[in-house]
């Protein structure tokens, strides 16, 4: 009897305490304070009352939807009580549907549905839930892909709301999510093999650190201690790593070698023949560029795809400034046929530009982007190791991880301020080609063991010091600096010559 006494005096106590928090909240709903103590009480008391917690977020929700303290308490009740998934499901339709523009009722939706409609790794012929599969609510079922049949009636929902507010950004941030759900495959890319040098490159369809996700290299069935670098080499997690194989070991060109690299973490591996006569050799896929490139958006069925394009087309006929709906429309011709939209992506980034001129600078390296997307992808196609872009108004370099092959690049007549520290990934790259750009810096351009000729005419080189990255680069014998401000400054031959001693043509 004593310690039920004692139960119910502490909760009691604790009952009060409550009492006084929901006054101070009734007067200060986003006090953080307020919240984490709330949740320490209940999280203490004998008897926790927890209908009554999640009364008072519907009640501090209604007066305002975005108070995220009162989510983020919202969650901890969920999970402490065992809140159905369903439940709270329906509590998301019921704010959406009083309020298209709730983003944080939209979110919450998106992290339920994974759990409640799962794609299965085989998808059924039927949606939800395969046989045999654990409950919607197990913590075995926590993956980011809902099954077709529940995304496309989502697609319905958010379509009414975007038909209803074309300017919501809350319903397009969704509407973002549920066309974005690629997970791509973990994976060794590129294996890359040099006599000369003695080199492997090693490339990875994510950035990782190779000092520490188990890294093997066996060459002709040896295991090799070599020291892995990064590119760039201040970067712990890079796509792209270097190591250098004890002199001697495969620099007879009369000797074939068979090499294998072995991504312990992953359970993956990748093969590459070096054969006798050939002084480099590499092994990669070429399917993953266009998988990475259309990762963003990758709804199974491109006839989903395709519906939703017809739809957006249709609101920007009754919208046509409106820049969501612009973008949306923009990556759904990306993820449908990025070669085959390209002149209309590229119209659709000028008026994405107009309509939203706070944004400039964020469309002109989004459509820089796609630009590099599409000539990989050409350069694919023609199995060739040039890379050409030249007069597309570039303001950005990316994907310098798919270029590890090329040996020629011309990046010409752009609007480039900077060559990135990404660019040391170009292990291949033997003639560079900028001249017409807005460069000042050079940092990307050290460790290209094989570059040799560069032009650089008609950029803002205006310091010896920017030039330095290139010392770097022993190979380099072709220079050309012409109308450029460094070649204003006196002395300028005698200081190149000491600075790059291996240039023999040097063009001012």
């Amino acid at each position: 009897m004593p310690c039920h006494l004692e139960e119910d005096e502490v909760q009691k106590q604790y009952d009060a305490e409550l009492v006084f928090l929901e006054a101070c909240l009734r007067v200060n709903p986003k006090s953080y304070g307020c919240w984490y103590h709330r949740g320490w009480v209940c999280g203490r008391q004998p008897r926790p009352n927890w209908v009554r917690e999640l009364a008072l977020c519907d009640e501090c929700l209604a007066l305002d939807d975005r108070n995220f303290h009162c989510w983020d308490y919202r969650r901890m009740v969920v999970k402490a009580s065992g809140v159905p998934v369903e439940q709270e499901l329906q509590f998301t339709d019921r704010l959406i549907g009083s309020n298209f523009s709730n983003y944080s009722s939209w979110h919450y939706r998106s992290t339920l549905l994974p759990l409640l409609h799962p794609q299965s790794p085989d998808p059924p012929a039927n949606c939800p839930h395969p046989p045999n599969s654990s409950p919607p609510n197990s913590p075995h079922t926590h993956s980011h892909r809902v099954c077709e049949e529940q995304l496309l009636k989502e697609y319905e929902l958010v379509q009414n709301a975007f038909f209803t507010d074309p300017n919501d950004q809350s319903a397009w941030f969704y509407y973002r999510w549920l066309l974005g759900r690629a997970e791509r495959e973990e994976m060794i890319s590129c294996v890359y093999m040099s006599r000369e040098g003695e080199r492997v490159v090693v490339a990875f369809s994510r950035p990782v650190n190779a000092q520490t996700v188990g890294l093997m290299l066996v060459l002709d069935g040896q295991l090799q201690r070599v020291e892995w670098r990064s590119a760039p080499p201040s970067v712990r997690h890079t796509p792209v790593w270097i190591c250098e194989l004890p002199p001697g070991t495969i620099s007879d060109i009369n000797n074939e070698h068979n090499l294998t690299v072995h991504w312990t973490e992953k359970h993956t591996q990748r093969e590459c023949a070096l054969y006798s006569s050939r002084p480099e050799s590499w092994c990669r896929d070429s399917a993953t560029d266009q998988e990475l490139f259309r990762s963003e958006l990758s709804v199974e069925k491109t006839s989903v795809l395709q519906s939703e394009l017809t739809s957006c087309n249709q609101l920007m006929e009754l919208e046509p400034e409106n820049k969501w709906c612009l973008l949306t429309i923009v990556l759904l011709m990306r993820a449908l046929d990025p070669l085959g939209y390209e002149r209309q992506t590229l119209v659709h980034f000028e008026k994405l530009k107009e309509v939203d001129s706070m944004r400039t600078s964020y469309y002109s390296d989004l459509c820089s982007k796609f630009m590099i997307e599409n000539t990989i992808l050409k350069m694919e196609y023609a199995e060739v190791r040039v890379f050409s872009i030249s007069e597309k108004n570039l303001t950005t370099l990316c994907h310098l991880d798919q270029l590890l092959l090329v040996t020629h690049m011309n990046l010409s007549s752009n609007q480039l301020s900077r060559i990135p520290p990404q660019f040391s990934m170009l292990q291949c790259l033997e003639v560079l080609e900028v001249k017409d750009n807005l460069i000042e810096s050079l940092e990307g351009l050290s460790n290209l063991p094989k570059l040799e000729e560069l032009c650089l005419n008609n950029n803002q080189i205006s310091k010896i010091s920017q030039l330095k990255p290139l010392a770097s680069c022993s190979k380099l014998t072709r220079l050309d600096l012409r109308d450029n401000p460094i070649t204003k400054m006196d002395n300028l031959q005698t200081e190149l010559a000491d600075l790059l001693p291996s240039v023999t043509d040097l063009m001012l």
